[in-house]
């Protein structure tokens, strides 16, 4: 999941990029990039770094297995 806080940054961010004659919107603006960034941010599929490191944990492993197995199978062809 995305840290709330840098979604409330961003939107701040992109409010006082607003010109300052539309300053008095400040507010308005923020809360309404807010929504927006959270709306569309939500709709993508995204892992967590826990979620993330597991997985290459174990693709870690599987790609060890498979070159061991390699290893093993081209040992055995030399036999025969």
């Amino acid at each position: 999941m995305i840290n709330p806080k840098l979604f409330d940054e961003l939107a701040k961010k992109l409010a006082n990029a607003v010109p300052s004659g539309v300053r008095e919107l400040q507010t308005d603006l923020e809360q309404q990039f807010l929504a927006m960034l959270q709306t569309r941010l939500g709709k993508l599929d995204l892992v967590t770094r826990e979620q993330f490191d597991v997985q290459r944990k174990v693709l870690e492993r599987t790609r060890n297995k498979v070159e061991a197995l390699e290893k093993q199978l081209a040992e055995l062809e030399t036999l025969t």
